[in-house]
């Protein structure tokens, strides 16, 4: 059964911004989700149960206690949600696991920012960004100055479904795409997103310089990660061009 398990009781959130941390093309959303969380020394603020997430648990260094492996941390000062994943969510599960998200994120009033990576052979430096915005999510990339896309393109995968959702139900939802790598964890590109998306979207200072300065060791230890993904071929979220008669 779908539910939001909610651990800190006593924390109060207004009309909090949601970044979704799925594992994905570049890792990018897993590296922005797990930076967010170390930076700001986010509380953890709910389990999170649904169909779609694989029956496992996560364990901690320090602790004896356990969690789902898709967790939800919060900064009440801040007014920021953070979905944190461990594990990828296949294809397959898309659909259930983005309407099971989406309607506790109805229900609590968030503005949830998405992100994708753009596998990219050669980057840009830096890595290009675009956003793409559904309701109040366009006005939103427009202050924040953030680019419109320079060709047209698809978001599949989970992150896709999340968008599907909210465009067929008319809610508010922001998608970040970035070019990132497509064969390793890509610390530049999630330095990208936090700097020039979810900073200005969320109006938060996010400090990066230890995220460049472990950048070798953050590639390795999402390393294992991304090969796993690969060999099994269930990116958790994707985006990719669509050109003419490809």
């Amino acid at each position: 059964m779908a539910r939001f398990d909610i651990i800190e009781k006593s924390i109060s959130l207004s009309e909090p911004v949601l970044v979704e941390g799925l594992p994905g093309i570049g890792l990018v959303g897993k590296i922005v989700a797990d930076h967010l969380v170390n930076t700001f020394e986010m509380k953890h603020y709910a389990n999170v149960y649904c169909e779609g997430i694989p029956q496992t648990v996560t364990y901690q260094p320090g602790q004896t206690s356990v969690v789902t492996p898709v967790r939800l941390y919060a900064d009440a000062d801040r007014d920021l949600l953070v979905l944190q994943s461990d594990v990828p969510i296949t294809p397959q599960a898309a659909i259930t696991f983005a309407n099971c998200i989406s309607g506790w994120l109805t229900e609590t009033n968030v503005l949830p920012i998405y992100l994708s990576g753009l596998p990219a052979q050669k980057q840009s430096e830096p890595p290009t960004m675009h956003g793409i915005g559904i309701g109040d999510g366009v006005s939103q990339l427009e202050s924040a100055g953030i680019d419109t896309p320079a060709e047209m393109g698809l978001v599949s995968g989970p992150t896709g479904a999340l968008l599907a959702h909210a465009l067929e139900h008319h809610l508010d939802a922001i998608g970040l795409i970035v070019e990132s790598d497509p064969q390793f964890p890509d610390p530049e590109a999630a330095r990208r997103v936090l700097v020039d998306g979810v900073g200005p979207l969320a109006s938060v200072e996010i400090p990066t310089g230890e995220l460049v300065d472990r950048a070798e060791e953050i590639r390795s230890a999402r390393e294992q990660l991304a090969q796993r993904m690969q060999q099994a071929d269930e990116e958790s979220t994707k985006a990719h061009p669509l050109r003419m008669y490809q």
